[in-house]
């Protein structure tokens, strides 16, 4: 799995750079927030867009779903350009004029010290994320990667991460990005952009165009989607991990009178086969490399046929104000819906000094509805041979033109999705594929989505995996219907703020904190566990409360079902009652679940880390060993790796009582041993906190009955 690493020390030095330069902003600079608390997973910087690299050296990165797997990735770049006409550059900026002055960050490069300025940059939370261990480690993604969370109770969202960003053209980005752990809500993010003409050029608060109004001011977004990583890198084929066989589609820019079903406007008068969303979207087509079908990517190296990109990703517009004056929506935006070249010289690191190159950059984002779509001009064709790109096609949106004088703000809200095929879904229908594919002679019939049969297996496949568009729009909807609501929808109750799991001789033993318990719809509490592996599905294996087999809430279970040689990983969730009006969500009779109950996120609590049977107690008092001894700190990364200053107590009883003496008699740590196991494991510090020293210590043993054993161990430090 895929970690932040911490940069602390880069990021000091980086900062006392700049001080002594004089930047003021760069602070920010390195600095990357995680939002993992859904099933779609993502990375954010603070320079106000993700470009291509910007946080892992690999191509593919981010927009992780169904995020519960390994390298789900779906995201190579994205951009945000912002332009305007008849610029004169800031002095500091040379003080030059332009016909058409455009600023970028993306989606192959960004200048944080003189075009995207970063200010601001914090992750909120309606509350911390849970303290989760497994045999005394912490366990779960969250306390790796939110370092910092500043707690809001009334927070709309469970997380939201706020980013403000100067630009040298003086508009200031301000962009809020929310979260949802609710898990009819869990695959999308909704982005709210508030662009403000303050005036500000640089990092520091000295306004240095007070009084320039911007004309023709058009914000241009570009989305290099690349369905599943996992199929990409399983596939073969290196252009594939850049998107070169990415198909593209748009909804809501055409009208019937040219030659679709209709425009966004045309449905808001009433047109009920018109297209009822502004949104662009890709997926993964074929590629003219490899020997089989690659349209979802299916599992042929390995025999399984599982598809491995069934990814449909995509955004939708909720909202882009008229004008400066009139905040209302403007359903003909965006006005520029367009596919572009992933690798053509517009997307290299910006020269925002030099007109040609901005003038080039100017037509890309004025171009208006291109036609055919991507998908219809690719027609039959090899996506990755179309117009011979290198790298395949970006989907492209842009807003404007509008005008901005000092002070005036505009508002655009987008919603970006990944849906598609449930993992179940992809090894069961891809299974079947692969039968197919293995035995090209056989006589195969296979179930369409539609009810309908086929014998071609690549037509039964693909019909599936484009099935998955539908689901991309049932997610578009509900981030819609989120929007409208301001985003007032229900909530499960918190996860238990403490979660511990712990390896035991007898069982796995696990407990969890009562605070979920004072939500008003709070009912009971679910136990989920897999084996082996962490990314898997997982299965109930208790829950407590209403309605259930164990109707009495309590705090603890134990896994007597565990088997000895396995590694097992669990989640816990909070169980809500059903009474949070979540029917008001979805039309009449498409309510996922009938009993409106729901479940906190499995991402709050989700272990990382192994749980497994412990060996078992001791025979006898007279078994009792302690491992390493003597203890020796020169030899620590030969006895317990990661853990060097562990001394191990084997073979004891399943429940006794540890006290640690010192040569002289002085008690200086107690350890209560109840988990069943017959080892024990003692971090070599005292009841005071601090690590012993070299000398001589005395282990006493005492078994609940009054049994005891004494036992010598020698620490050199």
């Amino acid at each position: 799995m895929k970690r932040l690493q911490h940069k602390g020390a880069v990021l000091t030095i980086v900062c006392l750079l700049l001080l002594l330069t004089g930047v003021y902003t760069t602070a920010w600079s390195q600095e990357v927030k995680q939002l993992k608390i859904g099933m779609l997973q993502s990375w954010y910087q603070s320079h106000g867009s993700e470009p291509e690299e910007a946080f892992l050296k690999i191509q593919q990165t981010g927009l992780e779903w169904p995020a519960m797997y390994q390298d789900q990735d779906c995201q190579a770049a994205k951009a945000l350009w912002i332009g305007t006409s008849n610029y004169t550059d800031a002095e500091q900026y040379g003080g030059n004029f332009f016909p058409y002055k455009v600023v970028h960050v993306g989606p192959r490069g960004w200048d944080i010290q003189r075009e995207f300025i970063p200010i601001e940059f914090q992750l909120y939370g309606k509350y911390e994320h849970p303290n989760v261990y497994v045999d005394g480690f912490p366990a779960t993604d969250l306390m790796n990667t939110e370092r910092e969370v500043i707690v809001d109770p009334d927070l709309i969202s469970d997380r939201m991460i706020y980013n403000e960003v100067n630009t040298s053209i003086g508009i200031t980005e301000k962009r809020r990005i929310f979260a949802w752990g609710q898990e009819y809500h869990s695959n999308y993010f909704i982005y709210e952009y508030t662009f403000v003409n303050t005036g500000n050029v640089d990092g520091d608060p000295e306004i240095e165009q007070p009084n320039k109004t911007l004309e023709d001011v058009w914000f241009f977004y570009q989305y290099r989607y690349v369905s599943g990583r996992e199929g990409t890198d399983e596939s073969g084929i290196n252009s594939s991990r850049w998107g070169k066989n990415m198909l593209l589609d748009n909804r809501g820019e055409f009208s019937e009178a040219d030659g679709y079903n209709g425009s966004y406007q045309e449905y808001l008068n009433g047109d009920p086969d018109a297209d009822s969303m502004r949104c662009t979207f890709a997926w993964m087509g074929q590629h003219s490399a490899q020997k089989y079908d690659l349209i979802g990517s299916p599992d042929v190296e390995n025999g399984t046929g599982r598809f491995m990109s069934p990814q449909i990703i995509g955004n939708i517009t909720l909202w882009a104000d008229k004008s400066a004056q009139d905040h209302s929506d403007d359903p003909f935006q965006p006005r520029t819906t367009s596919y572009q070249q992933s690798d053509d010289p517009p997307t290299r690191p910006n020269d925002q000094f030099n007109a040609n190159r901005m003038s080039d950059e100017w037509k890309w984002i004025t171009r208006g509805h291109r036609a055919p779509r991507h998908v219809d001009a690719v027609g039959d064709q090899f996506p990755d041979l179309f117009e011979n790109t290198p790298g395949g096609f970006s989907n492209c949106i842009g807003y404007g033109p509008y005008t901005l004088a000092p002070g005036d703000s505009v508002r655009i809200v987008i919603a970006e999705a990944v849906s598609g095929l449930s993992r179940q879904q992809c090894e069961e229908l891809g299974r079947l594929w692969y039968e197919a594919y293995a035995n090209p002679s056989g006589n195969f019939s296979f179930e369409l989505p539609d009810g309908s049969s086929t014998g071609d297996k690549d037509e039964f496949k693909n019909a599936w995996v484009l099935s998955g568009k539908d689901s991309l729009f049932q997610t578009f909807s509900r981030a819609r219907r989120n929007f409208e609501l301001d985003y007032d929808i229900p909530s499960p109750p918190p996860p238990p703020n403490l979660f511990n799991v712990n390896s035991g001789g007898d069982g796995i033993y696990l407990s969890w904190a009562n605070n979920a318990e004072a939500d008003p719809n709070f009912a009971g509490y679910r136990v989920y566990r897999a084996v082996a592996i962490p990314d898997t599905t997982y299965d109930v294996i208790f829950e407590c409360g209403e309605g259930t087999d164990n109707p009495q809430i309590v705090n603890e279970y134990k896994d007597a079902t565990a088997t000895r040689g396995f590694d097992y990983y669990y989640y816990i969730a909070s169980v809500s009652t059903g009474e949070e009006n979540q029917a008001s969500l979805f039309p009449p009779g498409t309510q996922p679940n009938p009993s409106g109950s729901l479940e906190s996120s499995l991402f709050w609590t989700k272990t990382r880390q192994p749980a497994n049977l412990r060996r078992a107690p001791g025979e006898t008092l007279a078994d009792i060993r302690v491992v390493p001894n003597p203890y020796n700190v020169r030899n620590k990364e030969m006895q317990y790796p990661g853990v060097p200053d562990r001394i191990a107590f084997l073979d004891i009883p399943g429940q006794c009582t540890i006290k640690i003496f010192t040569e002289r008699g002085d008690l200086i740590q107690t350890i209560e041993h109840t988990n069943g196991s017959g080892d024990e494991f003692w971090n070599s510090v005292t009841k005071h906190g601090q690590v012993i020293v070299s000398g001589v210590y005395i282990a006493v043993f005492e078994t609940p009955d009054g049994q005891r054993a004494i036992r010598k161990f020698v620490v050199i430090r």
